[in-house]
């Protein structure tokens, strides 16, 4: 716990000037859970500017020590395709300030805050608080479990250790790559949504959504690999590539992401998507990078995982979502 000269003050987000003390906090955390992640001044900026679900400065709150910020959460809100209404949490503390209560009473505020979120969206069939955890926050882990959450969803951070070999799987019959075209993108876009539709978790993305992807560090179309049906004239499927620059700075490597991987019901089980990501992997060595990584649902319907691991995949970390059913009438 805390002595008394170390006095704890709980506050809301105050603005820009927050962003350095709260990008050395959260990469502390980082570090000390070795999830790889690393944020900048820059980043946070960006992304806080962006936000539609989540006002900052009554979401967003603030645990301090003297002038250095020991931990933050942030909530916020959206709905699934089924109807659920989810209230997301990033919550982080600084290790040298870890097991001294912070981290509890800031997930305190934290719910009471979702719940008055949830007073707003009454007619939602169910309400749940969702948290995902990275493999190395088990700090965090054990917080959620001890406030009643339970493991809802696996997902898997897979890694191609090297960009050699790449297996050379043909495109099938009637399918063309084409080079991306700034009039191209809501093509691509609504295709990718339209193919995750039934997969779990969906949630509808809106127009604000399509508008900060197009500027967004993710947005690198001269990665992308695209697959047009050349009698309809259809996306067929899809993988876009991106370089994280600032991960690989942190982290010393040369990693490249295999991500927003898709393919059209009516192009399934034929080798798309493998084709695909083969070019993905030349196009990323081509830019320099040495090994790549994805993201993937562990309970994934579709065979995903199988084709990851036939591309040269390997499992690097198990992450978890995390929920909690959220009661309306809980608000203090």
């Amino acid at each position: 716990m805390l002595n008394r000269s170390e006095c704890v003050r709980f506050r809301a987000f105050a603005g820009p000037a927050d962003f350095a003390a709260m990008v050395a906090c959260a990469n502390a955390s980082f570090a000390a859970d070795q999830t790889g992640f690393f944020r900048t001044v820059d980043d946070v900026a960006r992304d806080y500017a962006s936000f539609t679900e989540c006002v900052p400065e009554r979401d967003v709150w603030i645990a301090e020590v003297g002038a250095e910020i020991a931990g933050y959460v942030r909530a916020w809100h959206w709905t699934q395709a089924d109807g659920l209404q989810l209230y997301g949490q990033f919550g982080v503390v600084a290790p040298q300030w870890r097991r001294r209560g912070i981290g509890a009473a800031l997930h305190f505020w934290l719910e009471s805050r979702q719940r008055e979120m949830a007073l707003a969206y009454r007619s939602a069939p169910r309400h749940a608080h969702h948290a995902f955890v990275t493999q190395g926050e088990t700090a965090r882990a054990t917080l959620l479990e001890k406030a009643g959450y339970r493991p809802e969803r696996y997902f898997f951070t897979m890694v191609r250790p090297t960009l050699d070999a790449v297996a050379d799987f043909a495109l099938p019959p009637r399918l063309e790559v084409r080079p991306v075209q700034p009039d191209h993108f809501r093509a691509i876009w609504d295709a990718h949504t339209r193919a995750f539709r039934t997969h779990w978790g969906f949630s509808s993305p809106d127009e604000a959504d399509y508008q900060r992807w197009q500027v967004s560090q993710v947005f690198q179309p001269h990665l992308w690999q695209v697959a047009w049906d050349v009698q309809t004239g259809e996306v067929a499927g899809q993988v876009r590539a991106y370089v994280d620059e600032v991960w690989n700075a942190a982290n010393g490597r040369k990693r490249g992401w295999t991500e927003f991987i898709s393919v059209g019901e009516s192009w399934r089980r034929r080798g798309l998507a493998r084709a695909l990501i083969s070019l993905s992997l030349r196009a990323q060595e081509a830019a320099g990078m040495e090994e790549s990584a994805l993201g993937v649902d562990g309970q994934n319907l579709d065979g995903a995982n199988r084709v990851y691991e036939d591309c040269g995949f390997i499992v690097a970390r198990r992450n978890c979502i995390f929920r909690k059913p959220l009661e309306l009438g809980e608000a203090r």
